[in-house]
C-alpha cells in the first residue's frame, strides 16, 4: 500500500519583507505547496551586518525556526546572508537549503552592451562571493556595482504603506549610472530581494528603458525540482504562518501584505 503523502512545507526567510518577492515566485511554480515566511525583524537589515555575525546568528535562528515550523525546505531569500553564511546554514539544518545569489549569469548572457549594473546592499557588493560570480560568469562584461541601504528602507516603507517621494528612489540609484561608462548600462541585476518591490518606481526613475533581472524565477524552479525528488509523509499536515523575531504587534504593520498571501497566523520567535 502506497504511503500517504502531503504537500511540501516551504519556509522562506529574510530579515525583512523582501523575501516575499521570492515567495510569490514559488507560489506561481508550486501553487499547492504550504508556504510559510520567517523574518528577522529584530535584526533588520542584514545588508549592514558583519560576516561573522551572519555566520553565527543566522544558522542559530533558522535552527529554532525549523523546530517551530517543521518545514521541509528552507529558502534563504536574502543575498546578504546567502553570499556569506550558506555553508554554515546547511551544516546547522537537516533539511534542504536553497540560497539566493545575484543573477549575474543570466544578465551577462542577455546584455547587448556588455555593461551591466548591479544594485545590492553594501554588504553584498563587498562580498568576495559576488566578485567570484562576476569573474566566473561575466568576465567578458563590465560590471558596475552600487550598494544602497536606502533602497532597502524604501522598499520596507512601501510594504508598510508609508508615503515616500519618487526622487528618493532616483537619488538612491543615481550613483550607479554616474560611474564611468554608466551611460552604456542596458541591464541591471537586482541583487537584493527587497528591490523588486520597487520595480514600478525603478522603471520610472531610470535614465532609459533597461532590462531588470532578479533571481526569483530561478530559485522557484530550483525549489520545484527539490520537491519532485522528495516524498513528504502525511503524518502531520503543515500550517502556514509568519515567524518573526519582532513582536506580533510589529507585524501588524504588514498585515495586508501577509493576508494577501494567505499568511494570517503569526508566531513570535522573540527571545
Amino acid at each position: 500500500m502506497a504511503p500517504d503523502i502531503r504537500v511540501p512545507h516551504i519556509l522562506v526567510f529574510d530579515s525583512g519583507v523582501g523575501g516575499l518577492t521570492i515567495l510569490d515566485e514559488i507560489r506561481q511554480a508550486l501553487p499547492d505547496a504550504c508556504l510559510s515566511y520567517a523574518m528577522d525583524t529584530a535584526n533588520f537589515p542584514y545588508g549592514t551586518k558583519s560576516e561573522s555575525w551572519l555566520k553565527k546568528d543566522v544558522p542559530l535562528l533558522l535552527q529554532s525556526t525549523i523546530q517551530e515550523s517543521a518545514a521541509d525546505i528552507v529558502v534563504v531569500a536574502c543575498n546578504s546572508a546567502s553570499t556569506v553564511a550558506l555553508p554554515e546554514i546547511r551544516q546547522a539544518l537537516d533539511v534542504p537549503v536553497v540560497g539566493t545569489v545575484p543573477a549575474v549569469k543570466p544578465a551577462a548572457a542577455g546584455s547587448q552592451s556588455n555593461v551591466i549594473g548591479l544594485l545590492a546592499t553594501p554588504g553584498t557588493v563587498a562580498r568576495q562571493y559576488t566578485k567570484d560570480l562576476i569573474e566566473e560568469f561575466a568576465a567578458h562584461c563590465k560590471l558596475l556595482l552600487h550598494g544602497s541601504a536606502e533602497l532597502v528602507d524604501l522598499a520596507e516603507r512601501k510594504a508598510r504603506g508609508e508615503a515616500f517621494e519618487l526622487k528618493e528612489v532616483a537619488l538612491a540609484i543615481a550613483p550607479l549610472f554616474a560611474q564611468d561608462v554608466g551611460e552604456d548600462i542596458d541591464t541591471v541585476v537586482l541583487a537584493c530581494t527587497h528591490f523588486p518591490l520597487l520595480m514600478d518606481e525603478l522603471e520610472r526613475v531610470a535614465p532609459r528603458p533597461l532590462s531588470w533581472i532578479d533571481s526569483g524565477k530561478a530559485i522557484a524552479a530550483h525549489v520545484a525540482t527539490i520537491t519532485e525528488a522528495v516524498t513528504f509523509g502525511a503524518d502531520t499536515a503543515p500550517q502556514a504562518a509568519v515567524y518573526t523575531t519582532a513582536s506580533v504587534t510589529n507585524i501588524a504593520l504588514y498585515r495586508e501584505l501577509f493576508s494577501a498571501r494567505q499568511l494570517d497566523r503569526t508566531v513570535s520567535l522573540a527571545r
